[in-house]
């Protein structure tokens, strides 16, 4: 389970009124819900009576009633505006407050208390085509955007920008890892309950979490699956890789449309060390090779400690080490994996919408893979309306010359493609 308490605040902004939520019967998020708007008040919430609302790891992960009081402070007091979505285990509501409107994410555990608590920036969505095209010319230098709808004669344009126009996709290449492994257990080759140990040779760098358990801890590979697309950890994703095979995976990108230059598709730990080791000699005498050579280097970049491999902050060859495709390639590979009808593809993908925040009334089913490094971030979307079209929206943002301002841009491209799918919708 993935747990995590986070506030994110707006840039500051008019204060926008929200309708109230509509009568139904209270559930356990709703009372802890409530209990939040009413503690939002009065802060500092002094820890006994935290340990009667939170459980126990979700206390200690953000360092107690100080690490609680401390986050939910810029945020405080808050109101409630609408519902976006709610189970007895969940609830997604709007607030208002001094850091704007925000989408608050609260789960609860099978006692009825908080173990998780999100809050992200939720813009107003533009409502008209020509709204989201002056919008898309503000966000980068070079922008390719698409909404989409899904039939079973394929994916039909419903409004876009350089849609089939290829860019690097950061990790939502993972939908083709997905897909080579949904693939691998639809023919029995593989299964989701198969159980694969951590290796060290197969860990890789944050993003995510696997790299810090020990070697030999064992996870299934809807597990793996889970964190991969999630949190986008790294490890998972290679680990799933190694399982099924690189060349499994070079096929989904072919099975799904894609032919974008992706050959050999990198892990996530060769990506590191051709950016993060002996750049940029390293990074320049593989991009000089063609395809088939190339591969031959990947053993030694696999040796490369992840020690060894540091950070970088500016973009490095975006658009030469990286995997690539277009908003279009997106519909695509998400209308191969809606097809196999597959449950444990479908928990992967329904377990973040990155702070979109859709009415799940008017769209019950949203899948959410996105992607970022230095100079580049994408987006992408699919999204079921409850009369059962199927939507896709992807956004995909580069610049090889200076890094994106992530903060302030992701929340511009979640109210855009929320607005973008509504459109869609009503096309």
């Amino acid at each position: 389970m993935f747990r995590r308490f986070a506030a994110v605040a707006a840039a500051l902004m008019l204060v926008v009124g929200f309708p109230a939520a509509p009568a139904r019967a209270a559930t356990p998020a709703d009372t802890q819900f409530a209990w939040l708007v009413d503690a939002s008040a009065r802060l500092p919430v002094p820890a006994a009576e935290l340990a009667q609302h939170l459980d126990q790891e979700m206390l200690t992960a953000i360092g107690g009633a100080d690490g609680f009081n401390d986050a939910l402070r810029p945020l405080a007091p808050f109101t409630p505006g609408a519902v976006v979505s709610s189970s007895p285990t969940q609830l997604r509501r709007l607030v208002s407050g001094p850091a704007g409107p925000l989408l608050a994410t609260l789960t609860v555990d099978r006692a009825g208390l908080l173990a998780g608590l999100f809050f992200s920036p939720y813009l107003p969505a533009p409502t008209t085509w020509n709204e989201i095209d002056g919008s898309l010319r503000t966000l980068a230098p070079r922008v390719s955007f698409a909404a989409m709808r899904i039939s079973p004669a394929g994916c039909r344009l419903v409004h876009g920008r350089e849609a089939d126009a290829a860019r690097p996709l950061g990790s939502a290449f993972k939908l083709y890892v997905l897909g080579a492994v949904a693939e691998a257990v639809g023919s029995g080759r593989l299964s989701w309950t198969d159980r694969v140990p951590l290796k060290a040779a197969w860990k890789s760098l944050p993003s995510g979490v696997l790299q810090n358990e020990p070697d030999g801890t064992v996870h299934t590979l809807a597990e793996y699956a889970d964190y991969m697309i999630s949190i986008s950890d790294n490890t998972a994703t290679d680990h799933l890789i190694h399982t099924v095979g690189r060349d499994a995976v070079q096929r989904q990108f072919t099975r799904f449309g894609n032919t974008a230059a992706n050959a050999p598709v990198l892990t996530t730990r060769e990506f590191f060390a051709l950016k993060g080791w002996r750049y940029p000699a390293a990074a320049a005498a593989y991009v000089a090779l063609p395809p088939a050579l190339r591969a031959r280097t990947l053993p030694a970049l696999d040796r490369v400690p992840l020690t060894a491999i540091t950070p970088w902050q500016t973009p490095r060859m975006i658009d030469k080490v990286e995997w690539f495709g277009s908003p279009v390639d997106m519909c695509q590979a998400y209308a191969g994996l809606w097809a196999r009808h597959d449950p444990a593809v479908n928990t992967a993908l329904t377990m973040t919408d990155a702070g979109l925040g859709l009415p799940s009334a008017e769209f019950p089913t949203v899948w959410f893979k996105g992607g970022a490094e230095p100079g580049v971030l994408t987006f992408n979307y699919l999204a079921r309306t409850a009369d059962g079209a199927l939507l896709t929206a992807s956004l995909m943002l580069s610049d090889p010359v200076r890094p994106l301002p992530e903060a302030t841009v992701a929340p511009q491209v979640t109210a855009l493609l929320r607005g973008a799918l509504q459109l869609a919708a009503a096309d």
